[in-house]
């Protein structure tokens, strides 16, 4: 692999570098990342629960098949994060509210 310049090198970092943009700390996404995660599956794992609760009793095939419908029918929550901003668009921001402010 041929060694790169600093300008090729410079060119690839705002590539490849993300910037936190969220408005948050971003040291803070340690913690929330997992904190969410926990809480949509535990949401789910509730409303699981909930909907089985339901179906407790003597033997009822009517019931049973209540029960599986709805567990099949029902989406279950998500949660995603977004991906952080490239660098090259962090600074072009950066220059344009610079720009703006002066």
């Amino acid at each position: 692999m041929a060694r790169l310049t600093p300008q090729e090198k410079k060119a690839l970092s705002y590539e490849k570098d993300r910037r936190n943009t969220y408005g948050r700390n971003d040291k803070a996404s340690r913690k929330a990342v997992p904190l969410r995660k926990r809480l949509v599956n535990r949401a789910n794992r509730h409303d699981e629960q909930r909907r089985l609760r339901q179906a407790v009793g003597p033997p009822d095939e009517g019931g049973a098949e209540a029960a599986e419908a709805g567990l099949a029918g029902r989406r279950p929550k998500r949660w995603r994060k977004w991906a952080d901003r490239p660098l090259r668009e962090h600074v072009q921001r950066r220059v344009e509210r610079r720009a703006d402010d002066g």
